[in-house]
């Protein structure tokens, strides 16, 4: 009998295969004391853990494709971060500390610090860092395999056939793992955690392979070598299919590789529809190899560029020569303008950077995070704005004030700024003349005050995923409530018209950056919204220029007007589907 089982799809596309379950997920993590005279060859346990993990890692580094375009170094990027965070002092010395005065094994110490980061990053309102998590559960995980002697086993290239390949099955997969997996040629990634920000998402979709992630209990309902339809674009995962579902999902498979071989001839052409208009393509970037493989498929610019990784992992804030070598590497290196976000941290993410001490708030996403932070911060936000002004000298920079609630704290911002230009002005810095500054419309507040904010404002940028959040009052990260973040809902609509209007009644530009900006299930909508900029993640940029070409703008707003009035589900998804 088939069995129908429903997740979070990550990574777009569909696949046939075998189950395969990948060993070594749970681990069960003894404690027990350590005689004062073995301490020291417990702590040595621990090191020699660590010498084999990063060798592992090291050799996985190495196999790491050259030819799949920036997406390499994206995934290199990844295991980058584990090396470093195995040698990170925040592990290592607060494991040989733990084994000292608690006189505890190994593996005891390393969970006991493993569980203290984990609770650090699950405060973190922003879900781009929440998700980095990941990396302490997934190095801890690693190290604490090394230990027990229970590393996990990948299966071989020839497990799977072309007729009948691998659907890996696990309750989690490494960014390490993901690579060899790659190269083995598996069809898909099941894993029961995650979310669209994990590695496996992100991973997933760099090497094009269909992903389902937050699954939960799959390993326990599916069985090794059980035949299984995965469908990344919603989800769905339906085991011991009946041949009725199996010819449809394998002409819905087909269809869907003709169509993404034809995307290639796209690359060149301009995003303009069948009526003539003209929409911009940015991508959202992270690392400065980034902008070129994006400028690659077709994308014209940099619509956000995310600065929040130079404060991350280490225990002093960048200086302002620091940040100012990074944003001129990515500005001089992107065609075009590069819009770039200044920090976007809240007061519990300041552990180790040390901007700000004090108790973690009790509700960190309502407290003082991002441009709240940086007001209160002068220093900390003087070192970014120079650093940001200085890049200017290198290209077409716009600067993004986060988290932007009213008219008098976007003031109060472009304030601050406009005296550091002038305090460099009178150093003789090199700067461009002009450099707007734009607010991201976030906060159902600011949605609601954008035509006072536009008068202000030399452009808008819409960040769908909190405003969908702060609309609904829901947490999209918490498994409890995410089955509510809906981007489609009346209020969420009406909220991202209200700041396209008043973007055009002001003649300012409005894009959109968040991942319902990258969704082509989304596309013709917010095509029928009045939207005309457009930023996501890279490896979508082509799809949703396709739709744009082969969309009428005219006659979808047209309809988006009805839609908005009526409120009706079938004229939703008449538009979505045209």
């Amino acid at each position: 009998m088939s069995l129908w089982l429903n997740g979070i799809g990550v990574s777009r596309g569909i696949a046939i295969g075998r189950v395969q379950k990948l060993s070594g997920g749970d681990l069960e993590i003894p404690e027990y004391a350590i005689a004062d005279g073995a301490i020291d060859a417990e702590i040595g346990r621990f090191v020699e853990a660590q010498a084999r993990g990063r060798e592992q890692l090291q050799q996985v580094r190495s196999q790491v494709p050259a030819g799949i375009g920036g997406a390499g170094q994206d995934i290199a990027a990844f295991i980058d971060a584990h090396l470093q965070m195995i040698d990170d002092r925040s592990l290592t010395e607060a494991v040989a500390g733990a084994i000292r005065s608690s006189r505890i094994n190994a593996e005891a110490a390393l969970k006991r610090q493993r569980d203290a980061l984990v609770a650090i990053f699950e405060q973190m309102d922003d879900p781009y860092l929440r998700a980095r998590r990941d990396d302490v559960q997934q190095v801890s995980a690693r190290l604490l395999r090394i230990l027990l002697n229970r590393e996990r086993k990948l299966p071989a290239d020839s497990a799977g056939t072309p007729a009948e390949p691998n659907i890996i099955v696990a309750d989690d997969i490494t960014p390490a793992d993901i690579i060899l997996l790659a190269q083995a040629g598996v069809a898909a990634f099941i894993t029961e955690y995650g979310g669209p920000l994990s590695h496996t998402a992100i991973l997933a979709r760099s090497y094009g392979i269909p992903a389902i992630v937050g699954l939960h209990n799959a390993r326990r309902l599916l069985k090794d070598g059980e035949a299984v339809i995965v469908d990344g674009d919603l989800g769905h995962a339906l085991a011991d299919p009946e041949a009725q579902a199996l010819r449809f999902f394998r002409a819905k498979r087909d269809e869907q590789h003709t169509r993404r071989a034809a995307l290639s001839g796209l690359k060149e052409k301009p995003a303009v529809s069948r009526d003539g208009t003209k929409i911009r393509l940015l991508a959202n970037i992270e690392l400065c190899e980034d902008a070129t493989h994006a400028a690659d498929l077709g994308a014209e610019g940099v619509g956000l560029y995310r600065t929040e990784f130079l404060y991350m992992n280490r225990k002093t804030q960048p200086t302002e020569d620091e940040q100012y070598e990074v944003y001129a590497r990515v500005v001089a290196s992107v065609k075009g303008p590069t819009t770039i976000r200044t920090l976007d941290l809240g007061a519990d993410k300041q552990v180790d950077s040390g901007a700000r001490s004090g108790p973690t708030p009790n509700n960190p996403a309502l407290g003082l995070r991002a441009i709240r932070l940086c007001l209160k911060e002068p220093e900390m936000f003087r070192a970014q704005v120079r650093a940001l002004l200085r890049a200017s000298a290198h290209g077409d920079v716009n600067i993004m004030l986060p988290m932007i609630s009213s008219v008098a704290e976007y003031r109060q911002a472009t304030a601050f700024i406009d005296a550091t230009r002038e305090q460099l002005a009178r150093e003789g810095a090199r700067m461009a003349a002009h450099v707007p500054v734009g607010a991201m419309i976030e906060v159902p507040a600011a949605a609601l005050a954008a035509p006072l904010l536009a008068r202000y404002c030399s452009f808008f940028s819409i960040g769908t995923n909190d405003l969908i959040q702060y609309t609904l009052a829901i947490d999209r990260v918490d498994e409890e409530v995410n089955y509510l973040y809906d981007p489609l809902h009346p209020a969420v609509l009406k909220l991202i018209r209200t700041t396209i209007e008043a973007g055009d009644r002001a003649r300012i530009p409005v894009a959109m950056c968040g991942e319902m900006a990258g969704d082509p299930r989304y596309t013709r909508l917010l095509l029928g919204l009045g939207l005309t900029e457009f930023s996501m993640h890279p490896a979508s940029v082509l799809e949703v220029k396709r739709i744009i070409i082969e969309s009428d703008v005219r006659a979808l707003r047209a309809q988006a007007a009805n839609l908005l009035e009526t409120g009706d589900p079938q004229a939703l998804a008449a538009l979505m589907s045209a």
